[in-house]
């Protein structure tokens, strides 16, 4: 595939190459999102204040609440890009640049 610089040679088929792939191999396989404040005394009062509402046995679990929420948004983003390849991409663009060529 032709790149800025250069470019670079696949070693599999592109509709067997993920973005999810790709980006892991470029960024690593790491969390988009840390909470920071996972042991301050904020974050231990809002969870426990939580959990004495929702249920008494859940008392002592420290668990970041916003950090919950980050984790499924981290989880469908994962999702959606397992579901898209390379060459899924290069077909879209193929029928956009068809498709615009059409109108003239």
């Amino acid at each position: 595939m032709p790149g800025v610089n250069g470019g670079y040679e696949l070693v599999r088929p592109a509709e067997q190459i993920t973005f999810l792939e790709v980006i892991q191999v470029i960024e690593g396989r790491q969390h988009l999102f840390e909470c920071s404040n996972l042991n301050s005394q904020q974050h231990r009062l809002l969870a426990e204040e939580t959990a004495s509402e929702r249920n008494q046995d859940c008392q002592g679990k420290s668990e970041c609440l916003v950090k919950r929420v980050m984790d499924g948004a981290e989880q469908h983003l994962y999702q959606y890009l397992q579901e898209h390849t390379i060459q899924s991409v290069l077909d879209a663009a193929s029928k956009d640049c068809n498709h615009a060529g059409n109108k003239k």
